[in-house]
């Protein structure tokens, strides 16, 4: 930067306690000037400052805006206004210019694009002090982060097995909104302190649990919250080295040997054993069939981009991406009436995006359903995707008499083949009823399974349990014992 002594603009840091830990250059500054302006008068410093100099502050800024990213508009252009003036301007922030600070850098663009010489002084910002307190080395990686950026998002973005530092927990009302994301990683009693006023005589430390911070009276300006890290392997970058490693020459020869096809059984295996989960409605075994799921798809990545044909960065822009487009409704200014606009804006941009990949039209709407589906799966696709741009039944009256019609169908058939492709016809249009209540015909039919089989294991322990066959039963003795497997609740 250019230094100045009289003119263009300087910025200064307060520190982040007292007038004690103002940088000699820059008290030697302060003592040398009339006047400074102040981003806030709200800091322990400047009841230190020298005698005679006059201060002025953008308090005020604070009152007449709804919005931080307003007022630090509104206090850049004041500062790039003073700046033009002969005798320049110094302007004071808390702490260092460039930690925590929003102004400074906006400043130093908008005075290079207008010509104005820049000052910048060094300073101690609140990190030093808070790391002291806390007894921590911040190296080798520990995440920092604005709490007022954490209070809006809905999921931390940051890798919970490495500690983090959140700033700025001004308010109790910050703290709760804080609070609520981070218990989407953290669990209620998480181990969390308050670092209150670093670096000056009142500093204090609270630690308690994460699910008590907004409850603080000690919460100020000059607050900051640090977070303990989950264990070892909570974060998806460690799953992702993990995987590498397998892969790696010293990894294991299994995994060395795989490639995109050789997976293609196991990807297959792993999904239908979250399905499996999904339908016993067992969390832990859901929770684990999803990470043998994560682990194809990582495994894949990786694959990927040893043959360099893609990373895993690639994979989640792709996605992150095309939610954001898909979903105008929430990311950008366009209005829906329920869900069914949702689906029919749905396909609008999906054909748009056909188009723009040059993607032939005549492929179509139902073009992206894979055919490798399971038969009724891709059946509730096909209608599902065919009803989203308006080929479907008003009510579900004729949906039902379309299911009696294909059955007559089948009764009129004149030889198999026929009769195999009416009774195609007829499940295909009971696949549509189930999607017309809202089921999933997969999910209800493999359920349907699951009971038959429990039933039936019922059944023959129940002819076990006689020392005769199965084949020595009545039907009639049979459906005795399959009542039995009903009203056990099976």
């Amino acid at each position: 930067m250019n230094e100045t002594s009289n003119g263009g603009i300087t910025i200064v840091g307060l520190g982040p306690g007292g007038a004690e830990l103002i940088t000699r250059q820059t008290w030697e500054w302060l003592t040398q000037i009339d006047e400074v302006y102040l981003r806030t008068a709200q800091h322990p410093a400047v009841a230190g400052f020298p005698k005679g100099i006059q201060i002025h502050s953008f308090d005020a800024i604070y009152e007449k805006n709804e919005s931080f990213e307003k007022v630090y508009e509104n206090i850049v252009e004041k500062v790039i206004e003073l700046g033009k003036r002969p005798q320049g301007v110094t302007y004071a922030v808390p702490g260092h210019p460039f930690v925590a600070e929003s102004t400074s850098p906006k400043i130093i663009k908008k005075a290079k694009e207008a010509g104005i010489p820049i000052r910048v002084m060094e300073a101690v910002s609140f990190l030093e002090p808070t790391f002291t307190a806390l007894g921590l080395d911040p190296f080798p990686a520990i995440s920092m982060i604005d709490a007022l950026d954490l209070a809006e998002a809905n999921f931390p973005q940051f890798p919970p097995s490495r500690p983090v530092l959140i700033a700025q927990i001004y308010s109790r009302m910050v703290a709760a909104d804080v609070k609520q994301t981070l218990l989407e990683v953290y669990p209620d009693e998480h181990p969390v302190k308050l670092i209150h006023a670093a670096g000056t005589l009142q500093e204090k430390i609270e630690e308690l649990p994460l699910y008590e911070i907004d409850r603080s009276r000690q919460i100020g300006i000059l607050t900051s919250l640090y977070v303990e890290p989950l264990p070892t392997g909570t974060a998806f970058e460690e799953f992702q080295e993990i995987i590498a490693h397998l892969r790696a020459p010293d990894g294991c020869p299994w995994d060395r040997e795989q490639d995109h096809q050789t997976l293609r059984k196991h990807l297959l295996s792993e999904t239908y054993e979250v399905l499996a989960a999904l339908d016993e409605d067992n969390p832990e075994h859901m929770c684990e069939e999803l990470g043998d799921l994560l682990l194809q798809i990582v495994l894949h990545a990786q694959i990927a981009s040893e043959y360099g044909e893609f990373r895993m960065s690639d994979i989640l822009k792709g996605i992150y991406e095309k939610l954001i487009r898909r979903h105008p409704h929430v990311f950008g200014e366009v209005i829906v009436d329920g869900v069914g606009n949702v689906l029919t804006n749905w396909e609008k941009i999906k054909e748009t995006e056909r188009a723009n990949n040059g993607v032939k039209k005549e492929n179509g709407i139902l073009s992206g359903v894979p055919v490798e589906y399971p038969a009724l799966a891709q059946s509730q696709e096909i209608q599902d995707r065919a009803a989203r741009v308006g080929f479907d039944w008003d009510t579900i009256g004729p949906v039902k008499e379309k299911i009696f019609e294909e059955l007559g169908e089948v009764e009129t058939a004149v030889d198999e083949t026929h009769r195999a492709k009416e009774l195609g016809d007829v499940l295909f249009a009971v696949v549509n009823l189930i999607r017309w209540h809202k089921a999933d015909a997969e999910t209800v039919l493999r359920e349907t399974n699951q009971r038959f089989r429990q039933r039936f294991n019922f059944v023959e322990q129940k002819v076990k349990e006689t020392g005769r066959s199965m084949n020595e039963f009545s039907l009639e003795e049979l459906d005795q014992f399959w009542g039995m497997a009903k009203k056990s609740g099976l």
